[in-house]
């Protein structure tokens, strides 16, 4: 087997400790040979690689330099994740007031004025003093500056190595390379309750966009918001929806956020295409992988073990579709001599497609050797 170097544990930061439990290798062996047998039809295809924001998030309070590289739901972050193997960029979408969808994460923006921070709820700005934060497109001209709340309450300056403009939905449609599929996380306040017809005009301003601009490109819908994703599943047919989920690493009000087999329930409820789960459920809860395949459902992951090769390559063989990963040119590296991913065309999966050609060279573990595996991958992160 080919050596994982590209990156160590111990340069990821804020790595949660993942300790699997109650493992059951049977049912991990049976996802990891019905994975094979849907691959010998033309089932699920090549093991999917996403960039998380584009080639990575921004964590500001990290020592690792790589976290702070380029500007995150970006343009230019966007672009450079391009120049790498991967599928599709993820990226955030909210609506302003004036109802134009832009690309951003945080549900506030922070900025100084006349030495004093001042925070307004993104979904509050008309799309011209949104995109005052920040650089400015024109040449010559300065825009506010962009502070960013940390989760410890810290508010800091939004520094990065290379710096860009925020943007709307539409600039990204007309300036990101074109073979790279778009995953769209539709963005909404945890700590918010929305009503439908609220939902429903957001969602719809959304849409609008992408029937205008989207053209030919892969794309894919997903939500922590559970009526969110099921409402845009109703208001369309056109785009697959998948729904995000914590799977059980951290818990909400709404039981539906709380689990795999919640999210699975959803899912096939709604009609809805895949889940992307926090990493560490997926190997928490193993068991569950074999149930949302035989649902036919899709199964992608996010997280900071999606920065470690090992932990990337272990979920391959127990049946996960892809992963949102923040170290793009690391980890494409590290699992191109594991995982087929083509260099020359640079060929896109199709998440939207249950039909993908299959050009993965996937190897033929035994139940002994995936236990043994699943029983090191606590080592590995630890």
């Amino acid at each position: 087997m080919a050596q994982l170097k590209a990156v160590r544990v111990s340069d990821v930061p804020t790595l949660d400790v993942v300790v699997v439990q109650d493992i059951d290798v049977g049912a991990v062996a049976s996802a990891s040979a019905k994975q094979q047998q849907q691959r010998g039809a033309g089932g699920a295809g090549r093991f999917a690689v996403i960039g998380h924001r584009g080639k990575g998030m921004n964590a500001l309070s990290s020592p690792d330099r790589r976290l702070q590289e380029v500007k995150e739901n970006s343009v230019r972050s966007f672009n450079e994740a391009a120049r790498f193997p991967v599928d599709y960029v993820e990226f955030d979408v909210q609506v302003t007031k004036d109802a134009c969808p832009v690309i951003f994460h945080d549900n506030f923006i922070y900025t100084q004025e006349q030495g004093k921070v001042s925070e307004k709820r993104v979904t509050d700005l008309q799309l011209e003093e949104f995109l005052q934060y920040g650089p400015q497109n024109e040449e010559g001209k300065s825009g506010k500056p962009l502070l960013r709340k940390m989760k410890d309450g810290r508010i800091v300056n939004w520094d990065v190595q290379s710096d860009d403009p925020l943007c709307t939905l539409q600039e990204a449609f007309e300036k990101v390379n074109l073979r790279l599929g778009f995953n769209v996380e539709l963005k909404f306040d945890d700590n918010l309750v929305y009503q439908e017809d609220e939902l429903s005009r957001i969602l719809h301003s959304i849409l609008k966009a992408f029937f205008e601009y989207a053209k030919d490109r892969p794309i894919i819908f997903s939500s922590f918001q559970p009526d969110a994703a099921q409402l845009m599943r109703k208001l369309q047919s056109t785009y697959p929806v998948y729904f995000l989920t914590n799977g059980g690493t951290e818990i909400y009000a709404d039981v539906r956020r709380n689990s795999l087999e919640e999210a699975l329930k959803l899912c096939l409820a709604s009609g809805m295409q895949g889940i992307v789960s926090e990493a560490r459920a997926i190997f928490r809860f193993p068991a569950a992988i074999p149930k949302i395949k035989e649902a036919d459902l899709s199964l992608l992951t996010y997280g900071t073990l999606n920065n470690v090769p090992e932990a990337v390559y272990m979920q391959h063989l127990m049946g996960v579709n892809g992963v949102i990963v923040d170290l793009v040119p690391e980890i494409t590296k590290a699992i191109t001599d594991l995982i087929a991913m083509p260099h020359t065309d640079m060929e896109t999966v199709d998440l939207s497609s249950k039909v993908v050609k299959d050009v993965t060279l996937t190897p033929n573990f035994t139940r002994r050797e995936i236990s043994f595996l699943l029983r090191l991958m606590p080592e590995l992160v630890q």
